[in-house]
């Protein structure tokens, strides 16, 4: 196949660090190593500035802050950067959001006949709290909404659809009654800023050191949003049954959020000071010796698409400790690269285990960076690349039967008219 000019519209793109950015620039990345062009179409920083970097072929349209974490909303249409994205003469769009550069994408992709492929990123039934506050049937009213508009976006806009897990395959098939095609593509990582060998560990002693840990301790990191989605609340009970065993386990929260103070006064009330350390907002190319510092990683999240950071974690050669959820499944086997909970009980002693035994840390360290590897760049990239083509192929076949369609219209209408004109001519003879 040719190779394509892409474009991706996406609400979240770096310097801002969550899971759909990552995602977004891996893929960015994958795809041009493959050859073909590709553009970024995403949210600035600031409410007034339009920003194109051509080196690096992202615009940036103005934005203002959500008051949800740092996310941005933009306008729907920005028309001042419509004649730019035309200029780069696109071959398909691909919309990482349902929301303003979602939607811009769609409206685009139909203004100007582009295929569309759209990438389902986010669990929004999951985060309905934000804007339901909790309350129950308010939350419900949410949630079906949500349902609505996320069938809406990719049943009737999208010319192909891509979910990251089965866990997503699963919520549109059983959940959303959805019956067209999905594609599963799980998104892949640079797993080589990760692996021990490129990452300095002078650096890491040194960021060891300066963080207050020994030599002994027991490290358990947690990457991710301090928010009540990710269940950072079950995680500090787990630390809070291991404080109390007197134990060197210790918890490294990483991660920036707008529960982040509400945690670091539980961790407080409960004493866990001297076990729980809250890192905060890290730079993004630092990650990888965070990872390096730990021992083993925990998750307690259910509302994971994917869960990229257990993907790196395994490419820092850290066993990932998951709670039970079906987005794990695709990239950990409990025993041989992590393991699995499903109370605080049960993740105080597989952690505690692993404390004792470092044997054991070692054998599921090595399987779980071999595992990692099967999340690489050009797999990615390649599967993507896939769906493109039959985005291309769909949006062509349905061009052509609009075109049979308009002709079909056109014949029977001129049949019509011609029956008119007969009548008109005979009412005039007569």
């Amino acid at each position: 196949m040719k190779k394509l000019k892409i474009g991706l519209f996406t609400d979240s793109y770096p310097p801002y660090i969550n899971g759909v950015s990552t995602s977004v620039e891996t893929l960015k990345i994958s795809l041009e190593k493959l050859g073909h062009t590709v553009y970024v179409v995403t949210v600035g920083q600031d409410a007034t500035t339009y920003d194109y970097n051509e080196t690096s072929k992202v615009l940036k349209v103005p934005g203002i802050p959500l008051g949800i974490y740092d996310y941005r909303v933009a306008s729907i249409y920005p028309l001042k950067v419509i004649n730019k994205i035309k200029s780069w003469n696109l071959d398909i769009i691909h919309s990482h959001t349902e929301l303003c550069m979602g939607i811009f994408a769609r409206l685009f992709a139909k203004q100007f006949n582009l295929p569309l492929v759209h990438t389902y990123h986010t669990m929004y039934k999951d985060y309905t709290y934000y804007v339901s506050r909790n309350h129950k049937y308010f939350d419900l009213g949410c949630k079906k909404a949500v349902e609505y508009l996320s069938k809406f976006y990719c049943d009737n806009t999208a010319d192909a659809f891509i979910v990251p897990t089965i866990k997503t395959y699963h919520l549109f098939r059983e959940e959303y009654h959805y019956d067209k095609d999905i594609y599963i593509v799980p998104t892949g990582i640079d797993a080589s800023r990760f692996l021990t060998e490129n990452v300095d560990i002078n650096k890491v002693e040194q960021l060891r050191k300066n963080l207050g840990y020994k030599k002994n301790d027991f490290i358990v990191i947690i990457v991710g949003r301090m928010a009540q989605e990710k269940n950072i609340e079950f995680v500090l009970k787990i630390a809070e049954i291991l404080s109390a065993k007197k134990s060197n386990i210790k918890f490294m929260l990483v991660g920036d959020g707008p529960d982040k103070e509400k945690y670091e006064k539980i961790a407080k009330n409960k004493k866990l000071e001297d076990s729980v350390k809250f890192i905060g907002r890290i730079p993004w190319v630092d990650t990888p010796l965070y990872y390096h510092i730990a021992n083993i990683l925990i998750t307690a999240s259910k509302t994971e698409t994917q869960g990229l950071t257990v993907i790196e974690a395994m490419a820092s050669s850290l066993p990932a400790i998951c709670i039970e959820d079906e987005a794990f499944r695709t990239m950990v086997v409990d025993g041989l690269n992590g393991r699995f909970f499903n109370t605080e009980e049960e993740a105080a002693k597989i952690i505690e285990q692993l404390q004792k035994d470092r044997k054991q840390v070692n054998i599921l360290s090595k399987q779980a960076t071999s595992i990692a590897n099967k999340f690489s760049l050009p797999e990615f990239g390649k599967n993507v690349v896939e769906v493109y083509e039959t985005a291309i192929s769909n949006h062509d076949n349905k061009k052509d039967l609009s075109s049979v369609i308009v002709r079909i219209f056109k014949r029977g209408k001129g049949r019509i008219n011609d029956r008119r004109n007969r009548k008109r001519t005979n009412n005039i003879k007569q």
